[in-house]
């Protein structure tokens, strides 16, 4: 279901302790510092992290204590290319359910939607934007804060590494852009990572692929596991930014939907609040209910139909729909073919 991405917190200041990562991430740079034989709790000791780690999204580190963290690693180790390294030992589940809906995406351009989605569950400091233009499509990563450039090696590295194990070893980006400046030791360690051609000190960071690729169907595909996780997904990213008002009615539309009973009044309620209040707060983020709970639904029931257990009368009820001629017509005016033609295609 499309959650808008609103960015970071909207606190009206530059300030990088509100802007965090999930605390897991951590954990890979721990392992990474382990498998070079350095002890890791002591390095985190030092730069102020202390207790533990965990796979719980609601456990953050905030940017700037991320960034002492890399240039401690990189000073210890007097490896440059520590962030490459750290990827090689992220694991999805270090993403919590944005990692295992990823892993479950149907192709990889649903691995490239669901980033965009949720990326504010991993990380607030950058905005992800998709783009398509002709044979090419584009991550484009917008920064809200000023972050390492380590930050930046790990997340690329990590995005590409996972596509080859979701779809072939032989996939390449068409080429990589990077923000941060190239090391002085050369871009042969990036080159040799990637295999496409890198550029570095550009005003953001770009993933280029081919659009072929990322139609293919992946192996991996379970559209119902993604589902799970992309709900899961919304749930959390509505605890994390309580503020976040079109987040936290999505939540309740998905949850709402199965009963039948999913209107704005509801709704309202259920974020305690009245319509008339709730109506003005999705207003000035240039929303609207009607416009969340149609969007909502024309992606679960995507999602539904994908999945071949279902049958069309089961996804009408689960969507909240009273008949299946009902949910019929809202289906062809959001696609503009019928829920059984939409299972036929390719």
């Amino acid at each position: 279901m499309t959650v808008p991405n609103t960015g970071a917190p909207d606190n009206g200041a530059d300030d990088r302790q509100s802007y965090t990562t999930i605390g897991s991430y951590g954990m890979a740079i721990a392992r990474t510092l382990e498998a070079a034989g350095i002890d890791s709790s002591r390095i985190f000791r030092a730069i102020g992290i202390e207790g533990e780690l965990s796979n719980d999204p609601m456990n953050r580190l905030p940017a700037a204590t991320m960034t002492r963290l890399y240039r401690a690693c990189v000073d210890v180790t007097n490896n440059p290319y520590f962030g490459l390294q750290v990827a090689r030992h992220i694991h999805v589940s270090n993403l919590h359910a944005l990692g295992y809906a990823l892993a479950a995406s149907t192709t990889l351009m649903d691995f490239c939607v669901r980033l965009e989605r949720y990326m504010r569950l991993v990380s607030q400091v950058a905005d992800v934007v998709l783009e398509e233009e002709g044979d090419e499509v584009r991550l484009r990563f917008k920064h809200l804060v000023a972050v390492s450039g380590e930050t930046e090696d790990c997340f690329f590295a990590f995005l590409v590494m996972t596509m080859r194990q979701l779809y072939r070893p032989g996939f390449n980006p068409v080429r990589v852009d990077f923000r941060r400046a190239l090391p002085l030791e050369g871009a042969g360690p990036y080159e040799t990572l990637f295999r496409a051609p890198v550029s570095f000190s550009n005003t953001e960071g770009v993933l280029v692929f081919d659009r072929e690729d990322l139609r293919k169907i992946l192996p991996g595909s379970c559209p119902e596991l993604a589902q799970v996780n992309d709900n899961i997904s919304i749930s959390y990213l509505a605890k994390l930014d309580k503020n976040d008002v079109v987040t936290g009615v999505i939540q309740k539309i998905i949850e709402f939907l199965p009963d039948g009973e999913c209107g704005r009044d509801k709704v309202a309620a259920a974020l305690c609040m009245s319509p008339t209040t709730l109506q003005a707060r999705l207003a000035q983020r240039g929303s609207n209910f009607q416009q969340l709970l149609d969007d909502t639904r024309k992606d679960m029931a995507c999602s539904y139909l994908r999945q071949g257990g279902r049958s069309v009368t089961e996804v009408t009820f689960l969507l909240g729909f009273a008949d299946t001629s009902n949910f019929t017509r809202a289906f062809k005016r959001w696609t503009g073919v019928s829920p059984t033609e939409f299972r036929q295609q390719p």
